[in-house]
């Protein structure tokens, strides 16, 4: 992986929030959905892969990678799409979704329905991980994809998952253990998380969780030849965290500048590379 090319392109996606590419006539658009426990985010690249539009909101719609507040959560992709559809001029039409590995047809189903009830048409599903590889183009290692509330892992030999899996711990249970730390309720404890001034301070507070999630990796990877872990997912945002999955895993680990954005990009490449 070319972590300096990995961060110029999430770079570019980041302008892309605030400042929309306009689209050329006749191009066509592909988006990515990514329905996660803490934020929906809606990417959109052209063919060549360029990312021209991202939005995102804040939402509890979903939990350890299940839509429970399926009401909810088609108002918000509807109000997302719709944004971006006026800010690029432009109707989108075919969209790829992403879930935890492991999923059921049945909450794969549900996922589907909640990106089409946006008027889109979901060419393809696939798990997070390896969303997240059309991205960093890893050959050999594992991509640990950690969300706000699950932790999923794709194993990849010469460029090829050969295996899978995914376990309920991830950013919501680090907000908890912050919530009863420092005596506040959830929404405070997830402010504190995503305040940068204040990430030194509640490394120590949140390092045991830190630690099963090394302990998940650990036992998913025991047996295999794996290296070195890439680190991806809105948790993996948290300062210096990197350092406790290394010193637990004896692994090397790399992480990308901004990992939140990471599998929501890979989505919409995938949605791009099959058409």
């Amino acid at each position: 992986m070319n972590i300096e090319a990995v961060d110029r392109r999430i770079g570019e996606l980041e302008e892309r929030i605030a400042h929309p590419a306009k689209p050329g006539p006749g191009e066509r658009l592909f988006v990515g959905v990514d329905l996660g426990t803490a934020y929906i985010v809606v990417v959109v690249v052209d063919g060549e892969g360029r990312p021209v539009g991202c939005a995102l909101e804040f939402a509890q719609v979903v939990r350890d990678g299940l839509v429970v507040d399926y009401t909810g959560a088609t108002r918000i992709v509807s109000k997302l799409v719709r944004q971006l559809e006026e800010r690029l001029g432009r109707e989108l039409e075919t969209a790829a979704i992403a879930v935890p590995p492991g999923t059921g047809e049945r909450e794969c189903a549900t996922h589907r329905h909640v990106v089409e009830s946006a008027g889109l048409n979901v060419v393809t599903i696939l798990d997070e991980p390896t969303a997240a590889n059309a991205v960093l183009g890893v050959e050999n290692g594992v991509i640990v994809d950690i969300g706000g509330g699950t932790t999923g892992l794709s194993v990849l030999k010469d460029g090829k998952v050969v295996y899978v899996a995914d376990e309920p711990t991830g950013g919501t249970h680090l907000s908890l253990v912050l919530a009863g730390n420092y005596g506040v309720s959830f929404e405070e404890a997830e402010e504190i998380k995503k305040d940068p001034a204040r990430q030194k301070e509640i490394l120590p507070v949140v390092k045991p969780v830190l630690e099963k999630m090394a302990s998940i990796i650990n036992r998913h990877i025991a047996g295999r030849d794996v290296s070195v872990i890439y680190l991806v997912g809105g948790t993996c945002c948290l300062k210096d965290m990197e350092s406790i999955i290394a010193k637990e895993t004896g692994k090397t680990v790399c992480k990308p500048s901004n990992p939140f954005l990471v599998t929501p990009f890979g989505i919409a490449l995938n949605c791009a590379a099959d058409r």
